[in-house]
């Protein structure tokens, strides 16, 4: 994973998401890429600033907003030794979107020249534009997303779980994992007994894949014990110290998890490690 899009917010989390990104650049040499992600103004609010001072002071303060998350983007990668990069930069490097459209749907549009694209996951409160915009990540880039907790763990992607549910979009998950699964250092293969999933091959062969690709792994299972199937995964996770989490992206519809729930929706709002997400 050598380009890594990270679209930024003025929130406090972003610091842990960069923590992350950071980490996964140090390690990959990937270029980073920073840009602020600005939700398109609704009508009723344009109509309303419509009178040439309030829009004018609505310019500035999204102006003063746009410089200082550059200022915070470009001094954290400074701060943390990944140069700006230039025409001949390897490694480690950084570079910044000046021209960024409003509207969440540049990320899954934009997001298709990345190999990897990190974002704040989206937390029950969190206002549903940032949800809409890591949908359109989900659903429209092609690529994978890494979601990030609010606290970093002290490292990534070294002791990797899958949550295998039989479905297409954790198998391409997996797939788009593989460069991380390689480097692991422990990678389990989770099963939830009687939690959501879909008719598909066994986790035991999913093991047997990663192992013919030089990955050692192994099973895990769990039963649902009075939980959700996204409360399981999170404990199963957490009990073996796991510092990433691979999860296929609405195996259920959209829809059907916003009325009934589902364990995409769940590890979306409570997940307390990076989950690396894929549709």
């Amino acid at each position: 994973m050598k380009t890594l899009l990270v679209p930024l917010r003025n929130i406090s989390m972003m610091t842990s998401t960069l923590d992350v990104v950071v980490g996964l650049a140090q390690r990959s040499g990937a270029y980073i890429e920073g840009f602020p992600l600005r939700f398109g103004m609704p009508q009723y609010v344009a109509a309303e600033l419509a009178t040439g001072v309030l829009l004018d002071s609505y310019q500035v303060k999204t102006e003063a907003e746009l410089n200082d998350m550059r200022n915070f983007f470009e001094a954290f990668m400074l701060k943390h030794d990944i140069p700006r990069a230039n025409a001949g930069s390897r490694g480690p490097c950084f570079g910044w979107l000046e021209t960024a459209p409003e509207g969440e749907d540049v990320v899954g549009s934009y997001g298709r020249a990345f190999d990897l694209i990190v974002m704040a996951r989206s937390d029950i409160d969190a206002p549903s534009p940032h949800r809409r915009a890591i949908e359109s990540a989900l659903f429209e880039s092609g690529r994978p997303v890494l979601l990030t907790p609010s606290n970093a763990p002290r490292s990534i992607a070294t002791n990797i779980m899958i949550h295998w549910n039989g479905s297409t979009e954790q198998a391409r998950a997996n797939a788009f994992a593989m460069p991380l699964l390689r480097v692991a250092e422990r990678v389990s293969v989770l099963t939830v007994i009687g939690g959501q999933g879909v008719p598909g091959p066994s986790a035991d062969r999913i093991v047997q894949q990663l192992r013919y690709n030089d990955i050692a792994a192994h099973v895990t299972r769990v039963g649902l014990e009075n939980r959700e199937t996204g409360e399981a995964v999170l404990d199963a996770a957490r009990a073996q110290g796991c510092d990433l989490l691979i999860k296929g992206a609405f195996t259920r519809t959209r829809l059907r998890q916003m009325i009934f729930g589902g364990a995409t929706s769940y590890i979306m709002e409570h997940a307390d490690l990076p989950v690396l997400m894929a549709h």
